[in-house]
């Protein structure tokens, strides 16, 4: 027997035997899966089974039967903050504070523009994480822009030394979305606080997969989406968390009738709601909205710390599967080994990522690809499990195998 076969069977019934002890493992019958295996729950999470039959009562009965009733009797009107509030004990937050709505980009807008705002006159400058995802970028040049800020680009590291008596808000990614890098949160935080600013911190790639501390670490505000690994569906409705100690001074740079103090007054002047209300615009997203909220239950009962503990042992694992299939010198990982600084995916580095994610997929290995040489896993804990992590490791060996070596 060689080497190679016999560190393939010694990893494999390891992750038989890691599966068999996690306590996590009940929760993959909650979810709508095949027989594949599926790590792109950072950019999409699973369907949970039961999600199907509760957004066919809100299509039949709550706007089939009782339509415009349902505002008040289905509680569609109260939706934005119920549903933040189930949010809220997965990202350390109080209820009260988060509202759901909208899409990220256009909470990261409200926050960013609300955050000068906060920071008060004589600061003049935005920093922003200079490996953001794109639209955040965008986002915030634009508030800049409209706010007459000058954008700072600084990687999150080099943040405490950039700040200064001008910086007015600081926009951060708690998880870098390319390479998994976990970003010190509290550390950065108190650092923006010392300067006399404001922070933003987007959750987008660790809320449901890693714990946050939002209250315990005093974040200002923060947003997050909901369709990764809170699995809330395609385009489900994004949050926006605002501090107990901001609300009364939050200013909303998009004033709705949703978030004035009187709804239906129909008033020409505004006057903004008490509470997270404020961070409401517009008519809410119904639908999607109750489809995330249905889509919440399979938390309950469920640990963010016992979610981390499996994270973590999930992508060790599965980078010990990779160092111990993959030829040497195919892939290198850009994740880093620190629990501390690292999410919930791996990321490798291929020089030839577009076929051989291409070819992974085809064989059942669903992840995604970061143009042009990054290779990225998701590990959803409340789905994923070791024998999903030992089989991606193996198939993609067999790939690089197939796949020509760049030149």
């Amino acid at each position: 027997m060689s080497e190679t076969t016999t560190a393939r069977d010694g990893l494999s019934e390891r992750a038989l035997k890691l599966d068999a002890a996690d306590p996590l493992a009940p929760q993959r019958a909650l979810f709508a899966l095949d027989d594949g295996v599926y790590l792109d729950g950072n950019s999409l999470g699973a369907l949970p089974v039961h999600v199907p039959a509760r957004v066919q009562d809100v299509l039949t009965r709550q706007w089939g039967e009782l339509r415009i009733r349902s505002w008040g009797e289905s509680g569609w009107w109260t939706a934005p903050e119920r549903i933040g509030d189930r949010i809220a004990p997965l990202v350390g937050a109080a209820a009260g504070q988060i509202v759901v709505g909208d899409s990220t980009s256009v909470n990261v807008f409200k926050a960013v523009v609300a955050a000068t705002r906060l920071a008060g006159e004589g600061r003049d400058e935005i920093l922003v994480d200079a490996t953001t995802f794109p639209t955040d970028g965008y986002i915030a040049a634009s508030a800049a822009r409209l706010t007459g800020h000058r954008i700072v680009p600084v990687a999150p590291a080099d943040v405490p030394a950039a700040l200064g008596p001008r910086t007015a808000a600081v926009l951060l990614n708690h998880v870098d979305y390319r390479s998994g890098r976990l970003h010190d949160l509290p550390a950065l935080t108190a650092a923006v606080h010392a300067a006399g600013a404001v922070v933003v911190w987007d959750l987008c790639h660790s809320a449901g997969a890693l714990p946050v501390g939002l209250d315990e670490h005093g974040v200002d505000l923060a947003v997050g989406c909901t369709y990764k690994y809170l699995n809330g569906g395609p385009g489900s409705p994004a949050y926006l968390y605002v501090a107990e100690r901001h609300q009364a001074a939050f200013d909303s740079p998009l004033p709705g009738w949703n978030s004035h103090a009187d709804p239906f007054g129909m008033t020409p002047e505004f006057a903004p709601a008490d509470g997270s209300v404020r961070g409401r615009v517009g008519t809410p997203d119904i639908v999607s909205m109750l489809t995330l909220e249905a889509a919440l239950d399979v938390w309950d009962g469920v640990s963010v710390d016992a979610v981390r503990a499996k994270s973590l042992a999930l992508t060790d694992f599965f980078l010990e599967c990779v160092e111990a299939y993959v030829p040497a010198g195919r892939v290198a990982s850009v994740t880093p080994v620190a629990h501390a600084e690292r999410g919930s995916q791996v990321a490798l580095r291929c020089a030839e990522a577009e076929p051989v994610m291409r070819r992974l997929i085809e064989r059942g290995v669903v992840g995604d690809l970061r143009r042009p040489d990054v290779l990225r896993f998701g590990f959803t804990p409340l789905y994923v499990g070791f024998a999903d992590a030992e089989r991606a490791a193996r198939v993609l060996a067999e790939v690089l195998d197939e796949v020509p070596a760049a030149a």
